[in-house]
């Protein structure tokens, strides 16, 4: 798993914000800090709760310029829906190969094997591409401190 001072795995992936358009961590860190929220799966009780509690936390993240992004094995129309019917404000990354799930180490344990999802993890990266803050879930309904995201978020800013 990586940890806080570990070089962030770059990716290309899908990414569902109302269109669907190609996301490259690498070609956004000019968006830094960037908050990445994995979540095990889109319409789920406790991951519409987690990311809706992101949504409703979101002017705290714009007022030090982070960005959120939530992560899920979900297809990009998968979260594109769920985040018209929440009305989720930034963009879900769709890990539906699981290729970012093994990259970060947060393979939920629990999971059956032909069923991989993410456990519940916040990663900030900074604008060099550094983990600045890490937070795994140790209980599939446990929830980040949001707070806690918030304030890593701006210690990082330059």
């Amino acid at each position: 798993m990586v940890d806080i001072g570990d070089e962030a795995p770059d990716f290309t992936a899908p990414l569902a914000n109302g269109d669907v358009e190609t996301f490259t961590l690498s070609e956004r860190l000019d968006e830094a800090p960037l908050v990445l929220a994995f979540f095990p799966a889109a319409f789920t009780p406790t991951c519409t709760n987690e990311m809706c509690a992101f949504r409703d936390r979101m002017a705290k993240f714009e007022g030090i310029d982070a960005t959120v992004y939530g992560i899920s094995v979900d297809l990009p129309y998968t979260l594109n829906e769920f985040r018209r019917r929440n009305d989720l404000t930034f963009g879900l990354i769709s890990d539906e190969g699981r290729e970012l799930i093994d990259a970060y180490g947060v393979v939920d344990a629990f999971s059956p094997l032909d069923m991989r999802v993410a456990q519940r993890a916040v990663f900030v990266v900074d604008g060099d591409g550094t983990i600045t803050y890490r937070w795994v879930g140790d209980d599939p309904k446990q929830e980040p401190d949001y707070e806690a995201v918030r304030e890593a978020a701006a210690e990082t800013r330059p």
